[in-house]
C-alpha cells in the first residue's frame, strides 16, 4: 500500500521510538474514520515488524446519534467487551482526529457526566495497567479538516504544525525525541528533590506539594508528540486561588476565564465567564473530579500557539497545567475519578514558580537555582 512519506516516517517514529514494542507483542488501535491514513501505516508496519494487530475505526457521527437518542439506561451501559479489551491489550495506540469537533456541542452535560461515570471499569483498568508497566499506551493526533479549523488554521499550515510538533519532518525523528528525552530528565531528576511548590502569576497564587510522589519525564511515549514533566500532588496540599490563561475544553466544549479556588486539596468555589453549568456538572461527576490529579510544566518550545488540542497546548514552552480528577499511578497519585481534565495556565509573563522557598521558574523558563 502506498502511504504519505511523512504519515509513514510517523507510523515508524510511534512503534520503534513511543513504544517498547516487538514480535509476537498485541497492538490494538483504535481511531475514527478520517484518522485512517495514519492507522493504516501503523497496521502495515506492526504486521511487517511481526506484531499481532487489530483494530477499531470509529464515527462522530455514531456518538452523535447515540447521545442525542439513547435512554439514562443506555448511557449507563457498560460495555463488558471494553472491560475485556482493557485486560488483554498490552499496547494501546489511540489516533485523535475527527470529522466535526463540535458534535457534542449540544448535548446535556449531565448525559456527558453519566456516560463518563459508566467507563469508569474500564478506565480504571487502564491507569492500573499503565502504572503497573503491564501496558503501554500512547496518544497521537491525525491532521483532519476539524482540528485544523479549531487551531485557526489552514489543513496545509496544520499539518506542518503537526509534523513539525511531532518532530517527523527531521531526518531522524528518533535521534530528535531522544535528545529532549534528556534535556527533560535533568528537569525531573531535581524536581524530584523538591517538596512544597507556590504558584504566582495574575490572579494567581497556589501552593501544593509533591514529596513523596514522582515526577515523570514525557517525552514522546505516551504522548505524540510530548514535552512536559508532570506529577500528582499530594490530593490534600493544594491551597489557593488559580486563573486559566485559555479557555478549558471537555469532548469539544469550551469553558472561558476559568478561576479556580481549593481549600485543603478541594474546590470550593468556581467561576467561569462562559460554560459555568458545565463547569459545575464537571466538577460534581464524583468526589475525586474536585480535586488535582496532575501538575505539570509544558516544555517544549516548538509548541507555541493555542490550538483548542490539549494534545499540543498542554506542551506549549512557559505554560504549567492542572488536571481535575484522576491521578497517575506511575507518579504515585492516588485520587480517583472518572474524569482527568486539564487546563493551561500560561507563565510567559509576570509568572513564577517556587519550589521550597527559591525560585526556580520564572517567566515560562526554568532558572538554575532549580539544580541547586
Amino acid at each position: 500500500m502506498l502511504h504519505d512519506p511523512t504519515v509513514l516516517k510517523m507510523a515508524k517514529t510511534i512503534l520503534n521510538y513511543s513504544f517498547k514494542i516487538k514480535a509476537g507483542d498485541f497492538l490494538f488501535v483504535e481511531c475514527e474514520s478520517v484518522s485512517q491514513p495514519l492507522l493504516a501505516a501503523v497496521y502495515e508496519e506492526a504486521v511487517k515488524m511481526g506484531i499481532n494487530v487489530d483494530y477499531h475505526v470509529n464515527q462522530s457521527a455514531f456518538e452523535e446519534t447515540f447521545f442525542q437518542n439513547a435512554s439514562e439506561e443506555q448511557v449507563k451501559f457498560q460495555n463488558p467487551l471494553m472491560i475485556k479489551r482493557f485486560e488483554e491489550i498490552t499496547h494501546l495506540l489511540t489516533i485523535w482526529g475527527t470529522s466535526n469537533a463540535k458534535s457534542l456541542a449540544s448535548i446535556d452535560p449531565r448525559k456527558l457526566q453519566a456516560y463518563a461515570l459508566a467507563k469508569r471499569p474500564w478506565k480504571e483498568i487502564f491507569y492500573r495497567r499503565l502504572g503497573e508497566g503491564t501496558m503501554e499506551w500512547c496518544g497521537t493526533q491525525f491532521p483532519t479538516f476539524a482540528e485544523a479549523q479549531e487551531a485557526g488554521m489552514s489543513i496545509s499550515d496544520y499539518q506542518e504544525f503537526l509534523f513539525q510538533a511531532c518532530m517527523v519532518d527531521r531526518e531522524d525523528p528518533i535521534a530528535a525525541w531522544s535528545e529532549l528525552e534528556e534535556r527533560q530528565q535533568s528537569l525531573v531528576d531535581s524536581l524530584n528533590k523538591c517538596d512544597e511548590f507556590e504558584i504566582v502569576a495574575p490572579d494567581t497564587h497556589l501552593t501544593l506539594r509533591t514529596g513523596g510522589r514522582k515526577w515523570v519525564n514525557s517525552s514522546g511515549h505516551a504522548n505524540f508528540p510530548s514535552g512536559e514533566v508532570f506529577t500528582s500532588p499530594v490530593e490534600t496540599s493544594v491551597s489557593g486561588k488559580i486563573r486559566f490563561s485559555f479557555p478549558g475544553i471537555y469532548m469539544g466544549r469550551e469553558i472561558e476565564d476559568i478561576r479556580l479556588t481549593f481549600v485543603d486539596g478541594k474546590v470550593v468555589q468556581a467561576e467561569a465567564a462562559k460554560g459555568q453549568d458545565l463547569l459545575q456538572t464537571l466538577l460534581e461527576t464524583d468526589e475525586g473530579a474536585s480535586m488535582v490529579g496532575e501538575f505539570a510544566f509544558g516544555t517544549n518550545p516548538g509548541i507555541t500557539r493555542f490550538t483548542r488540542n490539549m494534545l499540543f497546548d498542554e506542551k506549549i514552552g512557559g505554560t504549567i497545567h492542572l488536571a481535575l480528577g484522576e491521578a497517575f499511578a506511575e507518579s504515585l497519585g492516588v485520587n480517583k475519578s472518572a474524569i482527568h481534565w486539564d487546563m493551561l495556565c500560561d507563565m510567559r509573563s509576570e509568572g513564577k514558580v517556587y519550589a521550597d522557598g527559591r525560585l526556580i521558574y520564572e517567566n515560562g523558563a526554568f532558572l538554575p537555582s532549580l539544580h541547586q
